[in-house]
């Protein structure tokens, strides 16, 4: 979880003890229903208020309560015990759900988010220009940014050229960009990803200027030779994915012979740490 997020909801909350746990198979956060529940209610029961509000979701056919889990979280009395949770988008249709002043702040941010989204279809500039401000309260320089924005200019020239070879699920993108990511660095974005100590962060936006460079090219190489060949179909495209990384995958070891040194790196751009 970024820190934006951490901030958010520290302020929605009051800074009040809310249980999360990462699942490191999806790769998010999920929340304890019943902490949120007992800070906007201010319920002595928290868990009733829970039981019956998620009754009548259920029966409005809410998808929030489908999605619902059940994970173990550590109770006040120490023990493991199973607890309701929420992803950030299902304790945001958990507010929504919930009559209570403590929940106006967020109603309102969400109410502000949705507007901004509107503004962005009328005006596509305007997303442009909040990525740009906020890599820029970030930290990161100028040039980084420009190069930024090319490269998701690039990702989605990729992503187009893989759906007209029949490639449209974003999970087979996401496994396809791994094939490619394993031929040059030796590692899934996933695995890579842990390897700079990340979690919900981009893996490129913590990325050297070499490994982004490596991480484009075979990104590139990929779509070049998928518009050449034509590929049908995830397991032809999988081949292609794997040619596009080895092109970086040469480009990195003729590179590390002549520096005498490895080009992946285990920091990332702004040396964050993740706390658990």
């Amino acid at each position: 979880m970024d820190k934006e997020k951490i901030k958010l909801i520290n302020k929605i909350f009051q800074n009040k003890t809310i249980r999360t746990i990462w699942d490191n198979e999806q790769e998010k956060f999920y929340i304890s229903v019943v902490d949120v529940v007992e800070v906007l209610t201010n319920s002595s029961n928290p868990s009733v208020y829970w039981r019956v509000l998620k009754n009548r979701l259920k029966e409005e056919g809410n998808e929030t309560v489908t999605n619902c889990n059940a994970l173990k979280l550590k109770a006040k009395d120490g023990k493991m015990r199973l607890t309701d949770v929420v992803d950030i988008e299902g304790m945001f249709r958990i507010i929504e759900s919930i009559p209570s002043k403590n929940a106006e702040p967020i109603k309102l941010w969400l109410a502000r988010l949705g507007k901004e989204r509107i503004d962005e279809t009328f005006d596509p500039s305007i997303a442009v220009q909040r990525a740009i401000d906020s890599y820029r309260k970030k930290g990161y320089d100028e040039e980084w940014i420009i190069r930024r924005i090319k490269s998701i200019q690039d990702r989605k020239k990729l992503t187009d050229t893989w759906m007209e070879g029949g490639i449209f699920k974003e999970s087979e993108h996401a496994f396809l960009t791994n094939e490619i990511y394993r031929e040059w660095s030796g590692m899934s974005a996933k695995e890579y990803k842990e390897y700079k100590g990340l979690k919900k962060e981009s893996l490129r936006d913590n990325m050297t200027d070499i490994e982004v460079m490596l991480a484009d090219l075979g990104e590139i190489a990929t779509r070049e030779l998928a518009k050449e060949h034509k590929p049908k179909g995830l397991n032809q495209n999988k081949k292609i994915a794997k040619l596009g990384g080895n092109t970086a995958k040469v480009a990195r070891d003729d590179l590390e012979m002549k520096l005498n040194k490895s080009l992946i790196s285990n920091k990332n751009r702004l040396n964050h740490k993740n706390k658990e």
